[in-house]
């Protein structure tokens, strides 16, 4: 997915060929914000004033900006491979949780997300 990132804010972007127009809305936030542009220069501006906007709202609200994350998932695997996660786990003396916990830094930590 091609993303945009303004002070720490990610915005997904899309483009309709129907409308001729990029797209996109603000992710990991509780609310729906949309922005758009005909051009890459116009949907990065229109991004940013999105993103303000949305940051004066939340201030005059009092509420948090960004979605708050519990810190628990759901997984889905074939069980093929929750059942070589669950072998390699036993292997390395950890958990199922701490083999995916540690897969997931690393992951995060080469990506530099």
């Amino acid at each position: 997915m091609n993303t945009l990132e303004y002070k720490n804010f990610i915005g997904s972007v899309n483009f309709s060929e129907e409308d001729d127009v990029f797209f996109g809305k603000i992710e990991g936030i509780n609310a729906l914000v949309t922005f758009e542009g005909h051009t890459v220069s116009g949907l990065k501006k229109s991004f940013k004033e999105a993103v303000a906007d949305y940051i004066e709202v939340c201030k005059t609200k009092g509420i948090k900006a960004q979605k708050t994350y519990t810190g628990v998932l759901n997984v889905r695997l074939s069980s093929e491979i929750h059942r070589k996660a669950a072998m390699a786990a036993t292997k390395s003396g950890t958990t199922l949780n701490g083999l995916i916990k540690k897969a997931v830094e690393n992951e995060l930590k080469s990506s530099h997300a």
